[in-house]
């Protein structure tokens, strides 16, 4: 099972789930393809600071990672 958190940072993610950075571009995580940004950003920002950030809404971001088959732990 792929379960994640929302508290959990982008660069804990993206090491537990190598396919996880490309649905994030997909759904507007734009930066997160730049050379680096997941070793530097990415160790401190976390998923639902990403969504914040960059104005996604966490709605759209939860359903599409549940359809990519990840699980999300309580809010």
């Amino acid at each position: 099972m792929k379960e994640i958190d929302w508290d959990q940072t982008i660069h804990q993610l993206a090491q537990a789930y190598p396919e996880l950075p490309a649905i994030l571009y997909d759904l507007g995580f734009t930066e997160i393809t730049k050379p680096g940004m997941i070793h530097t950003a990415g160790r401190f920002v976390t998923l639902r600071q990403g969504c914040s950030m960059r104005k996604i809404d966490r709605e759209s971001v939860k359903i599409r990672l549940q359809q990519e088959g990840f699980v999300f732990k309580e809010d």
